[in-house]
């Protein structure tokens, strides 16, 4: 098995535009006015930590979970560009990508807090520079989703928020184990990427990851979630061969809505049926995963969670997609 690290982004299908592009040279000198008047305005604005703001930007899908769930939604001016839901939020300005935040499309929102989420150095310092208040979040695994809840509900003054809606997650998940915990439990192949309209360069769901815990709550057993392989290992289809699941799990669109992966899901399903020798195909336990809540680590992991347990535990008629 060819394994190789990749990082799951929330609702990016793991392929991002480039954010940050040279300005015409027309346009040069006006930014670097813009960004230097800028610069004064914030470096002239009192900072005060635990002082609520009112203009928050989001660099990722969930962070703008997070803060809709905490009832921060209404303080929310910007987001980044996979960000939609709640679907208020399609219509907000948009700040690039979690990977590549653009600044000045940050910068002219004019935030009192940026929430972004593993922020590289530069940005942080450019932000630094201009007075900009912001805090990063850490992802990767369940746990991150409360404390970044935690730190989310700290910066802007909320708190005491962050209990009430991390306690309404757990017991929500908590109900969900339990469901699974007296049926049997399906071993599980997760595909979160691969060459479009083809079964190569697959990159699945590997062990200690936000997604294979939500697998495990399911009452899945991820195949693939053993020692000594990446987070999000790189594989072929012979090692799903050789693995033989009783259920695939295909979260691989490279579509960006719900609609469009619903007209998708149909040449998905007849893609993997090419492979009858697989015991989830045969079986009729092959599923497109079409809304991306199965993505986005955050508040909605019980609905994650339950669209799991429903993929695996229901008969193949009455699976939901």
């Amino acid at each position: 098995m060819r394994t190789t690290a990749v990082p799951l982004e929330d609702n990016s299908r793991l392929s991002y535009p480039h954010a940050f592009t040279a300005a015409p040279p027309m346009q040069r000198h006006s930014r670097r006015a813009f960004m230097g008047a800028l610069f004064c305005l914030f470096s002239t604005r009192p900072l005060h930590g635990q002082q609520k703001p009112d203009r928050i930007v989001s660099t990722a899908p969930s962070i703008t979970e997070a803060l809709f769930a905490l009832g921060l939604g209404d303080q929310v001016v910007g987001v980044s560009q996979y960000c939609n839901y709640p679907s208020q939020v399609v219509r907000l300005p948009k700040v690039g990508t979690y990977i590549k935040p653009d600044l000045e499309a940050i910068a002219r929102l004019v935030p009192d807090l940026v929430v972004l989420q593993t922020a590289p150095p530069d940005l942080k310092d450019r932000l630094k520079a201009l007075g900009i208040v912001f805090v990063e979040v850490p992802h990767g695994t369940l746990e991150d989703v409360f404390t970044g809840i935690q730190i989310i509900a700290k910066a802007t003054g909320t708190p005491e928020r962050s209990a009430a809606l991390i306690n309404r997650i757990q017991g929500s998940l908590q109900a969900i184990q339990a469901k699974a915990r007296v049926l049997p439990s399906p071993r599980v192949v997760a595909i979160l990427n691969r060459k479009q309209g083809t079964l190569t360069d697959l990159t699945a769901v590997g062990p200690d990851n936000y997604m294979n815990q939500i697998l495990q709550i399911a009452g899945a057993v991820n195949v693939l979630a053993k020692s000594g392989v990446p987070r999000y290992p790189h594989i072929s289809l012979e090692t799903i061969i050789s693995e033989d699941p009783d259920v695939i799990l295909d979260l691989s669109s490279s579509q960006d809505s719900e609609s469009e992966r619903q007209v998708e899901r149909a040449a998905v399903l007849a893609l993997w049926g090419q492979n009858q020798s697989l015991k989830a195909v045969h079986s009729g336990h092959v599923y497109f995963g079409t809304s991306n809540v199965l993505l986005v680590p955050g508040p909605r992991a019980p609905e994650a969670a339950e669209a799991l347990f429903d993929f695996m535990h229901s008969n193949p008629g009455e699976k939901k997609s």
